[in-house]
């Protein structure tokens, strides 16, 4: 159980962070009020989500798990190639979405996959997913 609990956490870590650091990405490049409002409400959703996980891993001993280091630098390559070649809200829309999708596509499997995993992580999981959720149907109205 234990084993499953700090995988799915820590695989909710690296989430968090992957989102965040794509948010980071790319808020100088939006031009919409509304839009960057949305940003940065995901930004803060995210974070505040961070901060319990790491919490729950401390708790455990254990350390967070930083993105994959190849993966975030072809997430960024991507990002800046997208947005050099068509600077615009809908670019950052639809990248956004896409990363969201990933996000959730991953943390369902990594919640099939840690089946015994506490419930306290699993809702982790869970909350997460209903953030990546949220952002891409608020994304919709950009693309």
């Amino acid at each position: 159980m234990k084993q499953d609990t700090v995988k799915l956490l820590k695989e909710c870590d690296a989430g968090v962070k992957t989102a965040v650091n794509s948010i980071d990405e790319v808020l100088d490049d939006i031009k919409s009020e509304d839009l960057r409002r949305i940003m940065n409400d995901s930004r803060r959703k995210h974070q505040e989500l961070g901060d319990d996980i790491h919490s729950s891993l401390n708790n455990l001993s254990e350390s967070g798990k930083d993105p994959n280091p190849m993966a975030r630098a072809m997430s960024w390559m991507k990002i800046n190639w997208k947005l050099a070649e068509k600077p615009s809200d809908s670019t950052v829309a639809n990248l956004m979405y896409d990363g969201c999708s990933m996000g959730v596509k991953s943390l369902a499997k990594y919640l099939n996959d840690c089946a015994s995993a506490d419930e306290s992580s699993k809702g982790y999981a869970k909350k997460l997913i209903e953030i990546e959720d949220t952002l891409m149907s608020d994304l919709r109205t950009f693309m």
